[in-house]
């Protein structure tokens, strides 16, 4: 007696598009956790986690909230990306593929609108600066945020030097107590490549003096028109940039969306 042996061959997850989806996440995970763990430690060492109130004491930007963003981001899409490619998951395979379409969305719509409204831009980011000015003193990182913006670009305030005067430590009233009275930070200052350390009282008074003399001394270019500059000479370096990230966010959501279907596939045969 012969036994007829029926062999069925149904459709199969690609093993290709699965690990390499979940290698691709799980990069991204890790990432979004060393972000999330930097913040986190940040607002640690600033005391913030101990007093939760003092998030929105700050009167400009803490430079903290990239790294807890970002880092949130990035851990939960690759947290999903990686246990729905490795699990099979569709519904989490499909919240992967939703959040990062709706990022690169985003991501399309501010960039369509920064070139639409480009003086609205503009006005936002003079804005933003002269904000920030004002609240140098008020947290570490953000002054060196701003040291940091002023030495790469060159640059001096928003517009300008005198835009320092909204600044209560820099400001040139008369009721003014400071010794930075009239002064702008040491970033503005204009190196010497002669000296190894940094003087960071090379600002004091240097607003009481005319225009040419302070030219001598520290930059007067604002770093609005600065990073204005900045942009049209790397624009092709920053426009790469932005289509990488896009074309990687594309290829994310091609692999999972390819991988639900053959999940869906694999499960209709049984």
């Amino acid at each position: 007696m012969s036994r007829k042996h029926h062999h069925f061959k149904g459709n199969e997850v690609s093993c290709c598009v699965k690990y390499f989806l979940f290698g691709f996440n799980i990069i991204f995970w890790l990432l979004g956790a060393a972000f999330l763990g930097i913040g986190l430690w940040a607002w640690a060492e600033k005391g913030v986690l101990s007093n939760l109130s003092s998030i929105t004491d700050l009167g400009g930007f803490d430079p903290v909230w990239l790294f807890i963003v970002v880092g949130g981001v990035m851990f939960i899409l690759g947290f999903a990306g990686c246990i729905g490619a490795l699990r099979e998951n569709t519904l989490l395979l499909k919240f992967f593929s939703v959040f990062l379409g709706l990022i690169f969305f985003l991501e399309l719509t501010a960039g369509i609108l920064a070139f639409v409204f480009k003086d609205w831009i503009k006005d936002q980011l003079n804005f933003f600066i002269n904000n920030n000015v004002k609240a140098y003193r008020d947290d570490i990182d953000l002054q060196n945020l701003i040291d940091f913006a002023q030495e790469y670009w060159s640059c001096c305030g928003a517009h300008g030097p005198d835009d320092w005067n909204l600044n209560i430590y820099f400001n040139c009233t008369d009721k003014n107590p400071s010794r930075e009275r009239c002064g702008v930070p040491f970033s503005c200052c204009v190196k010497d490549p002669a000296e190894d350390v940094i003087n960071t009282q090379c600002g004091y008074d240097v607003r009481l003096q005319g225009e040419l003399d302070r030219q001598k001394y520290i930059y007067t270019k604002g770093c609005v028109g600065q990073f204005e500059k900045w942009l049209q000479d790397n624009l092709i370096i920053v426009a790469g940039i932005f289509v990488g990230i896009a074309l990687l966010q594309i290829f994310g959501i091609c692999l999972a969306q390819n991988l639900v279907s053959d999940v869906k596939a694999v499960k209709a045969n049984w």
